[in-house]
């Protein structure tokens, strides 16, 4: 690495500068002074805020002396001690059952349990057999555990009402922890002060020493900091701790997440001096990019007794090995300061700055570190106190640019660190682990790190609250853009008057908490944005902590999605890609730059479109990025009644009530195993693009901001029918950021019949701490020649003449067979050789999937429907013997289920019951499928298959649409052409690359705690399955197909609520698509775009089976022979009032056009805007009928997914001749009946050419307006 530092001297600054810090005011609700005990009244008293604790600071250590300061981390000082490690422990299920006493010195503890800390103690609890020792883990989303109501001032009823006797607070009503440790101060300490640092501990605590009572804290995710040096004495000490799971802080903790109480995060004593360096803070600015000041601020505080008079701070700088925490001295850059007298308790603000020539800036692509010490020298030059910090150079601006300055030639408001506008490609992260609960070792955070890495990740938001200390470390060191966020969220009351933003009460909580996390990260460079917290409404206490934010640090932005109107960016949650597009533009009157909080919820087999957000974001500066929900599962680790274990969510525990699955989100498993996503991931957030510009010519571009491509090695390989034929390297080095090249490659010969495809790779040069040397960071692919024209299957399919069965139901030939069941139309069986392949009609039209987490859009649907149950019978029938000596069997089929059916249990509850509506039987004028479908059969024993599928409503969306075969289980071997090798689907299959993937099918389930749909691979050339031996069958798509093969049926895997619920596997099930529905982002977001949909309109499809051999692809080198037979005509009847919507007061672009309303298609949805700003009732959608028509009603369809929001409840309907005015005709309620068609009727018909619907109110009481369809019932 080049060093570029060119120091000049150093100059001494004592003012303070604008971007600096100011001296601290005592925080409101923290108190001092001793109490000889507390008053028990403190855990429900919201102004009370702590008691004894230290003012927040910045995360720095003490040392003797400026070398072992440099090596900055607290496990390098002698005066900092860990006290985690095996404590006693008490647990019960009220603060009633409590050992009052315990804190006492004669108080006998030995009876006591023995628990590690750092742990939570309900996961501590967990047994093998079941039990639990330590209450129960919970998981809800938005609520708080115990019992309250959405009611302005509910809070101040407390945490201890009563639950309904479900609950299991009910039984727990608020646990308490006792916690005992005993501990000896090192020797060296005599004469220092003495601090006890909690990290982390959920949610409220007491504390003692030696019998003594110190003081309380909330905030469970700040760090508690108590002055004990008085409470202490020769030898032995004793530590106790009193733990409560709910307090009133737990109203500002409803994050997303299983609730775990306990001490969580380490616990530490550490020494200073009397005279001390209390706080260390660190600013580094410029106005070029060049010239830098390195501003220091420092507190020295004096605790003795007499006046510190005469001493100054010497501060040096070193410069960090670039991922290592090995450091140089730079000894251009120090600096003396004379600190004025500090009288006894008093604290005195010292300010310097250096000038600083050329540093190495700080990026999440060169994350440049450099150290600075700071020495704390008397008057005689003694040194008293070394401390030290981390920081980086780096400068993070919001401004205005000029068109002539933007890359895109567009005027706006931009975010820049170190002058580039850089795009934030992130991840929300909670903290989190199967077998800890809130508890992430240093080992298992660096394993974090890495994998982001590895997948391009490049800025994290920390939801919902500051991280563990060492993350910051981790981030600083190995580049990770960091959004800090306040440990707030009071998602219970939502935001309206309700919220806790509003109450006065509330505002030293809010205020508190901001500060308490903006002071201890301060000098972190990698932190680029602070949040104020999450989804806790819009008020007057969140305005507060941001004025007393931006006293501590303008040198960030501020977010917070809740008020964009208070901060100083915008932001939003799960927008629709339509509705980003037109962010991308900067058209919107929203608050730019705009960085999307949460996007692509990541829930279960999920995250569609992320290459279609990222071409919006990616198409402008307005957006600065966004943050994936979210990084990793939830799940926490519980055994089977036979002690296996498993991943766990909501409700395993017996917790009620829970919210499911919703806690599984991450793009990896609760293990660190990847999800298919995460390749998507990987390929969406990679820093190089590759244009094809011509056959053999490609554009590169290389997208980062700071860093040439000289870390990369360039390789392209040539791959023949997916068989690798040539690879070669090439130099992408003198590629610099921002920049674009191209290469030419040259093919040492390629023939006329075969398809090539081309993959480009960048893989690393050099080993990196996450990767070694050859792993590819960024690829792409393209079909540089398409295949000609492949033997059609009747040249190639020779063999001895067939033999017919009198019935025709059977064909024999040499070394095959197959039967054909008449009444189903379909293959009965089909033998090649002495192996069955299929049996028991195991083939037959398939449009069922087991639903994923982000099909709560349409899975209520399709049971309505019936697909799961679809019966297949021949309505006519025809045996052709052919030219060529093959033979052709026709039929046409109608698949229908014999009546609907519906779902229990939710896409995110994972326990789940079909119920089959068999009251309701079917008829034809119910949803079905009739489908002409030709079998024609070679001598060879190869089948074409080829097949028009109709349906008699082609509104209705698919998951998916083909063919399913099954097969004996003994066909495991899954091999494939397509895309691999992780399962993919059309809305997230650009990390998916053609080739030839071998695998097995109980492979292809994948680890998902909760069993659903899986396995796909998109644009599939063939498939085949086979056995041990390599016998089997090979399917040929006539054109590329989607493909999967499992071991279960997807109602096996539908009803099973974890894959230790899944039965042996019977058969192998091989499913071939013409298309399937893509997964979208639905568990919380939008649904899949028009595009990834499969519509239930008229399709054909072709395949061709034919025996395996040995070299599979010579066997798929075959095309059709036959064309696909007619559609059956006049399934369809419709008849309706033309109408199209001409107005909405209020819609949520993309996902919640008003058009849908009368798009005809019952899956699609009007919703009122709520991406950046809910707008209030009424909301209304003006129709224009082209001419005057009479009605005498309306009809009503609302949502038919799982989510609800905005159904109707109060509405009314207008009427007008001009547009212009209107009059009112009807004034109404809709019943509440979830996604079934409501009609109201007037008094009289009426006409008119325009009518408006107006909602009033919605059936839940929220701001929200929807509906699938609207219609007029003619007269």
């Amino acid at each position: 690495m080049k060093n570029y530092l060119k120091m000049s001297s150093a100059c001494l600054m004592m003012a303070l500068w604008p971007c600096a810090w100011a001296q601290h005011n005592p925080l409101g609700g923290f108190a001092y002074g001793d109490k000889d005990a507390p008053t028990g009244k403190e855990w429900e008293s919201v102004e009370e805020l702590a008691l004894n604790k230290e003012y927040p600071r910045a995360y720095f250590f003490s040392f003797d002396n400026e070398a072992q300061a440099a090596q900055v981390r607290p496990e390098k000082s002698p005066y900092w001690l860990s006290l985690n490690g095996q404590w006693r422990f008490h647990w019960c299920k009220t603060p009633d059952e409590r050992p009052k006493d315990f804190y006492k010195t004669n108080y006998d503890a030995s009876g006591w349990d023995m628990t590690p800390v750092p742990s939570n103690w309900n996961v501590q609890g967990i047994q093998k057999d079941g039990k639990l020792k330590y209450g129960l883990p919970i998981y809800v989303n938005q609520p708080v555990i115990f019992y309250h109501e959405r009611k302005v001032d509910d809070w101040r009823q407390g945490v201890m009402r009563t639950p309904p006797q479900t609950w299991t607070t009910y039984e727990y009503r608020n646990e308490v922890g006792s916690y005992i440790r005993y501990f000896e101060v090192p020797r060296e300490w005599k004469g220092r002060e003495v601090y006890i640092d909690f990290d982390g501990v959920d949610s409220f605590f007491y504390l003692w020493i030696n019998g003594k009572y110190v003081g309380f804290s909330k905030n469970s995710r700040n760090a508690a900091s108590f002055n004990i040096s008085k409470y202490l004495k020769k030898g032995q000490n004793k530590l106790a701790v009193e733990v409560y799971r709910n307090s009133d802080g737990s109203f500002l903790e409803s994050q997303d997440m299983f609730r775990l109480p306990g001490i969580f995060r380490t616990v530490a004593l550490r020494s200073t001096p009397k005279v001390q360096i209390r706080n260390l803070n660190v600013l580094t600015d410029t106005d070029n990019l060049s010239d830098w000041q390195l501003k220091v601020t420092a507190e020295v505080r004096n605790l003795g007794k007499k006046e510190a008079k005469d001493y100054r701070l010497q501060y040096a700088v070193y410069k960090n090995i670039l991922y290592k925490d090995d450091a140089q001295k730079v000894d251009a850059l120090q600096a003396t300061t004379e600190v004025q007298a500090v009288a006894p308790n008093a604290i005195e603000k010292v300010s310097t700055a250096i000038d600083v020539k050329q540093p190495d800036m700080w990026s999440a692509e060169a994350p440049n570190r450099y150290v600075l010490v700071a020495q704390l020298v008397d008057k005689k030059g003694k040194v008293i106190e070394a401390a030290s910090t981390y920081f980086g150079f780096r400068k993070v601006e919001i401004k205005d640019t000029k068109a002539e300055d933007d890359s895109f030639g567009n005027a706006g408001r931009y975010f820049y660190v170190n002058g580039k506008p850089i795009k934030l490609k992130g991840v929300n992260r909670h903290e989190t682990h199967p077998e800890q609960g809130h508890v992430v070792t240093h080992a298992q955070m660096e394993e974090e790190v890495m994998l982001m890495k590895r997948a391009n990740i490049n800025h994290v938001r920390c939801s919902h609250y500051p991280p563990d200390p060492y993350w910051f470390y981790l981030s600083d060191k190995y580049g990770i853009y960091l959004e800090d966020e306040a440990n707030i969220e009071s998602h219970e009351y939502y935001y309206g008057k309700e919220s806790l933003s509003h109450p006065k009460e509330w505002e030293k909580a809010h205020t508190a908490r901001v500060v308490e996390m903006v002071e201890a990260a301060y000098n972190s460079p990698s932190i680029v944005i602070w949040s104020l917290g999450n989804e806790a409404g819009p008020g007057q206490n969140f305005v507060t902590a941001y004025n007393h934010l931006k006293t501590l640090d303008t040198s960030r932005p501020v977010q917070y999605e809740r008020n964009n109107d208070i901060v100083d960016m915008g932001s939003n949650q799960y927008p629709s890609v339509a509705w980003v597009k037109g962010a991308a533009t900067g058209k919107y009157d929203i608050k730019y730059p705009f960085h999307i909080s949460e996007y692509a919820h990541s829930m279960g087999n999920a995250v569609g479109n992320l290459a279609d957000y990222w071409e919006a974001i990616e198409s402008s500066n307005y957006i600065c990025g966004g943050a994936i929900w979210d990084w990793v599962d939830q799940a926490l680790t519980n055994y089977t009644p036979d002690g296996k274990p498993y991943a766990a969510y909501g409700g395993d525990f017996g917790d009620f009530p829970n919210d499911g699955q919703f806690v599984m989100n991450g793009i990896i498993f609760a293990d660190r195993t990847v999800k298919p996503q995460y390749y998507e991931v990987q390929k969406v957030y990679q820093n190089i693009k590759v244009k094809k510009l011509s056959f053999d010519t490609f554009q590169i571009t290389n997208k980062s901001y700071f860093e040439p491509m000289e870390g990369y090695e360039g390789v392209w390989k040539l791959y023949r029918n997916g068989d690798l034929v040539e690879e070669r390297s090439f130099d992408v080095s003198p590629l610099k950021p921002q920049l674009k090249g191209t290469i030419t490659i040259a093919p040492k010969r390629m023939d006329s019949k075969s398809e090539y495809i081309v993959v480009i790779e960048f893989r690393q040069a050099a080993d990196k701490p996450w990767a070694k040397q050859g792993f590819v960071q960024a690829r792409e692919q393209f079909v540089i020649q398409e295949a000609g024209q492949k033997p059609a299957i009747a040249t190639v399919a020779e063999g001895s003449a067939l033999e017919l069965s009198p019935d025709q139901k059977m064909i024999v030939g040499k070394d095959f067979s197959v039967m054909f069941d008449f009444d189903k139309g379909t293959i009965e069986t089909l033998r090649y050789g002495n192996n069955t392949i299929i049996e028991n009609s195991g083939l037959a039209l398939n449009a069922f999937r087991a639903f994923t987490n982000n099909d709560r859009w349409a899975y209520q649907q399709w049971f309505a429907k019936g697909l799961h149950n679809l019966q297949h019978k021949a309505l006519a029938k025809s045996v052709k013997a052919n030219a060529d000596g093959s033979y052709s069997y026709s039929f046409t089929v109608q698949s229908q289920a014999p009546n609907g059916a519906k779902i229990e249990g939710g896409t995110a509850s994972g326990r789940n019951k079909i119920v089959e509506l068999t009251d309701r039987p079917f008829t034809d004028a119910d949803f079905r499928f009739v489908t002409n479908q030709v079998f024609t059969v070679y001598p060879d024993g190869s089948i074409e298959v080829q097949a028009s599928i109709a349906s008699n409503d082609d509104f209705v969306n698919l998951p998916q649409l083909g063919y399913l075969v099954t097969m004996p289980k003994t066909y495991f071997r899954f091999t494939y052409y397509g895309r691999g090798k992780q399962d993919n689907y059309p809305d997230r299959k650009s990390g998916a690359f053609l080739g030839i993937y071998e695998s097995d099918v109980l492979k292809e389930v994948g680890n998902f705690p909760k069993p659903q749909d899986v396995g796909h691979h998109q644009d599939s050339r063939w498939a085949a399955l086979t056995n041990m031996r390599g016998a089997g069958a090979i399917f040929v798509g006539t054109q590329p197909m989607d493909v999967a093969a499992l071991p279960y049926t997807a109602q096996e895997m539908t009803l099973a609520g974890h894959p230790f619920e899944l039965p042996n596997p019977s058969a192998t099930y091989l499913q071939l698509n013409i298309a399937t529905t893509g997964v979208g982002g639905n568990s919380c977001g939008p649904t899949p775009l028009q595009r990834d949909r499969v519509m239930a309109t008229q399709h054909r499809f072709g395949f061709i089976i034919r025996p395996a051999q040995e070299k599979l692809a010579e066997a798929a080198n075959v095309s059709a022979s036959t064309e696909a037979p007619a559609f059956v005509a006049g399934l369809i009847n419709r008849s309706t009032i033309p109408m199209k919507v001409i107005f909405a007061s209020s819609e949520e672009v993309g996902a919640g056009n008003a058009t849908h309303l009368v798009d005809g298609n019952p899956n699609t949805i009007w919703h009122s805007a709520y991406s950046v700003t809910v707008a209030k009732h009424p909301h209304w959608v003006d129709f224009d009928l082209s001419k005057e028509v009479s009605f005498k009603g309306i009809s009503y369809l609302p949502r038919t997914d799982e989510a609800g929001n905005g159904d109707v409840k109060d509405f009314s309907i207008s009427i007008s001749d001009d547009a212009k005015t209107w009059k009112e005709v009807h004034k109404g309620s809709f019943s509440y009946n979830r996604g079934t068609v409501q009609q109201v009727l007037f008094k009289a018909p009426v006409k008119a050419r325009y009518v408006r619907f107006t909602a009033l109110s919605e059936q839940y009481g929220q701001d929200f307006a929807s509906g699938a369809e609207f219609g007029l019932i003619a007269e």
